[in-house]
């Protein structure tokens, strides 16, 4: 059983205070990385252990998103747990699903200081995923930037969502991201939505991909 005590016992935190569409957010981040990183496997390095641009966009996108109560969400690859407070947040029904062990800690701990006791929060391994039902949206942020996920991505969509429902990825775009999603064209047609991050020092170029299966002919 989570608790809020077990959790600051186990974990040393800094918190992020974060605003979206005038609502206001505190995402808890670990403190220190040394603790999560395996330096003899760089690959492991904990990616979720902070908050991505990308998962920003995505985040604003779906606060926007007019609520209907009868669709469902499976957020894939949620991290601390940003995407799926703000969406429970603004009225949508979300399951978030990550597959680190610390990340759901994490996002568990911030739904309940962002009074979102109702989010369900699962592990979810996307090579050997273990889901009931199908769902009118999978989302995600920064999931399709390596080549060996694309695979295990196709197979989940196609088993999980709905013929009628809709994929939405978030995330900048880099060669093999282009690379990864001129296979997804394969499955789907898409169509792309470009978002403009600002600060004093620099633009970052947030892309928004919204895809629908291909109808059969």
């Amino acid at each position: 059983m989570f608790s809020l005590e077990s959790f600051y016992k186990a974990y040393e935190t800094e918190t992020n205070e974060l605003a979206v569409n005038g609502r206001k957010f505190q995402i808890m981040l670990p403190k220190d990385l040394h603790q999560f990183i395996n330096s003899h496997v760089m690959h492991e390095f904990p990616l979720w252990a902070k908050i991505w641009p990308a998962s920003w966009v995505l985040a604003g996108y779906l606060a926007e998103l007019p609520v209907a109560d009868e669709k469902n969400f499976l957020e894939i690859g949620g991290g601390v747990g940003l995407v799926g407070i703000v969406a429970t947040t603004f009225g949508h029904r979300i399951t978030m699903t990550e597959n680190n062990p610390d990340a759901l800690q994490f996002a568990r701990a911030n739904a309940l200081i962002n009074e979102c006791p109702q989010l369900n929060i699962e592990a979810l391994d996307w090579n050997h995923p273990r889901l009931s039902g199908q769902w009118d949206y999978i989302i995600a942020s920064e999931v399709s930037y390596r080549q060996e996920d694309v695979r295990a991505l196709l197979a989940l969509f196609k088993n999980s969502l709905k013929t009628s429902g809709e994929v939405i990825l978030a995330g900048e775009m880099r060669k093999l991201s282009r690379d990864n999603f001129k296979i997804f064209e394969t499955m789907f047609d898409i169509r792309v939505l470009k978002k403009i991050l600002r600060s004093d020092d620099e633009e970052i170029g947030i892309f928004l991909f919204r895809m629908r299966l291909k109808r059969e002919d």
